[in-house]
């Protein structure tokens, strides 16, 4: 009994790293999609100062930046190899596609509640009070 009950643990310790491993790829790849449709440019680095600056940012986070006087966005995608970059203007369309995003997001997990209250409900969970 006690093997299986180990075995279960195992396998449902498993199944959670791989579900945490898959959301923070999602993650990624929805950010790099937002970044793009934000309009940021993705850049490989070229030159030995670009690798430089390029090795020194956080991955898979967006940093601010001046030079010049000039803003830009940055971010690095260590897998890829390339930064994203952006200005002030695609830095805000960024900002607002990932709220919109969100509350798309909170619609839809309102309505799957619904839909697993009433669920739960005709086949005899949790009964109302």
């Amino acid at each position: 009994m006690k093997t299986k009950t180990t075995s279960t643990i195992l396998i449902l310790a498993g199944a959670a790293v791989s579900f945490l491993t898959g959301c923070a790829e999602m993650e990624t790849s929805n950010t790099k999609s937002l970044l793009s449709n934000a309009g940021f440019k993705a850049r490989t680095p070229q030159t030995a100062k670009q690798r430089e600056l390029y090795a020194s940012l956080p991955a898979n986070k967006i940093e601010c930046a001046k030079v010049n006087g000039k803003v830009f966005y940055v971010y690095k995608d260590e897998k890829a190899g390339v930064a994203y970059v952006g200005r002030e203007p695609e830095h805000q369309r960024y900002k607002q596609l990932c709220a919109q995003q969100h509350v798309a997001q909170a619609t839809e997990e309102e309505m799957n509640g619904d839909l697993a209250w009433n669920w739960n409900k005709q086949w005899g969970g949790a009964r109302e009070p």
